[in-house]
């Protein structure tokens, strides 16, 4: 029986002195070299404007939002539901595209995608998408099969640490359920950086279009005002093109004490890592359940 290769051992004074190169940032302070983030939200809330806008400043070197990329980057967009005219219908909002800027489309493909819950998927698309520096794939839903597999979530895992250990950020797009969780398993959390939830302002209206709040559910490495939820709006100017609008959201911890609710934290422990009492704990519960929430 072959037993696999175990990572070396290194003794914790070695490791601090090591010298280790800082991660270079690709879209400041959000994403850096090694990052694995996820975005989630509910259909037809911008999920794809949002991705493209970071992949977009990523590839120019430009900026989205209140995030500005350190100098262009090479970037490849994973999409798998996308009619490609519809795809290019919003890329040509965006302007001139940078070059640096690629994308796989499973409209284009003349099969299926490789199935990124398989490692045979998951070394076909390695090969096919080059040396990017940044990877968006968009959705989970439509490029990995979990079918309630945990196995499947694993193998996604493993690789998705290889790509972190080959210095490539990855940002992973990934539909909420009715009740504005993401689909299936918490442990899709364990080992990302960075978890944003995008929701709609409760005053939203009709009219106001694209426009959605961002919560930053889990942000390895940011503090402050770094991790404050923002809401964005997404608009076109005189020539067509996006603007957009960015500002501070309304800090709302209902969904987030609804979802460690959901993953079992007691009332107690979930008001704690709110900074709340336990008095406002209970409120909230009660308010989460009146939603629907729970």
């Amino acid at each position: 029986m072959t037993l696999p290769a175990m990572p070396r051992r290194i003794s914790a004074a070695a490791l601090s002195a090591a010298d280790l190169p800082e991660r270079e940032t690709i879209l400041d302070p959000i994403l850096s070299q090694k990052s694995l983030a996820l975005l989630y939200g509910p259909r037809g809330l911008g999920k794809t404007f949002f991705a493209l806008g970071i992949a977009w400043a990523a590839a120019s070197g430009g900026s989205f939002l209140n995030w500005r990329a350190s100098r262009p980057h090479r970037v490849v967009y994973v999409d798998g539901e996308m009619a490609a005219v519809d795809m290019k219908r919003r890329l040509a909002l965006f302007g001139p595209a940078p070059p640096t800027l690629d994308l796989m489309l499973a409209d284009l493909h003349p099969g299926a995608l490789p199935d990124l819950a398989r490692q045979e998927g998951q070394h076909s698309l390695m090969e096919a998408w080059g040396l990017p520096e940044l990877v968006v794939l968009d959705n989970l839903s439509s490029l990995a099969s979990f079918q309630g597999d945990p196995d499947s979530w694993s193998s996604l895992q493993r690789f998705l640490i290889l790509q972190r250990r080959l210095g490539r950020a990855m940002l992973l797009v990934h539909h909420a359920n009715k009740k504005g969780f993401q689909r299936g398993t918490g442990r899709r959390e364990d080992v990302l950086d960075l978890v944003m939830a995008m929701r709609r302002p409760e005053d939203y209206a009709a009219r106001d279009g694209a426009r959605f709040e961002i919560h930053f559910e889990k942000a390895r490495g940011l503090h402050g005002a770094d991790v404050d939820p923002i809401e964005a709006r997404m608009e076109t100017d005189t020539a067509g093109l996006t603007c957009w609008s960015v500002g501070p959201a309304h800090k709302n911890p209902l969904h987030r004490a609804a979802a460690l609710l959901a993953e079992g934290a007691s009332i107690a422990g979930m008001a704690r890592q709110l900074g709340l009492s336990r008095t406002e704990g209970y409120r909230l519960r009660d308010k989460a359940r009146e939603k629907g929430l729970l």
